[in-house]
């Protein structure tokens, strides 16, 4: 089990609390939750070890493709592929958009 935590400058924020997913079989979840500030805290509990890599070129990917909001996100992994993961990410940013 690892533990990883990345930090990012923010340049939006949303207004609501947000779930994705589920952790199942080859799944995660994304849990989002907005704050002020300029950062987004991204803590990631994986199921996979030695995933620090690729989890900050998925970070830089989304933050080059859209501006990344301000808040705390949770990521808990059972070995997502980084196409189900981004998934679950901006599913989660998605809905943390609407009230």
């Amino acid at each position: 089990m690892e533990r990883i935590e990345l930090h990012f400058p923010a340049s939006g924020a949303l207004p609501a609390k947000a779930l994705a997913g589920v952790v199942g079989s080859g799944d995660l979840e994304a849990i989002f939750q907005p704050a002020a500030g300029g950062k987004l805290q991204v803590i990631i509990r994986s199921s996979v070890d030695g995933g620090h890599q690729r989890w900050q070129h998925l970070f830089d990917r989304i933050n080059a493709a859209r501006p990344l909001p301000a808040g705390r996100l949770d990521i808990n992994d059972f070995g997502a592929t980084p196409g189900v993961a981004r998934l679950r990410i901006e599913q989660v940013f998605e809905e943390a958009s609407h009230v």
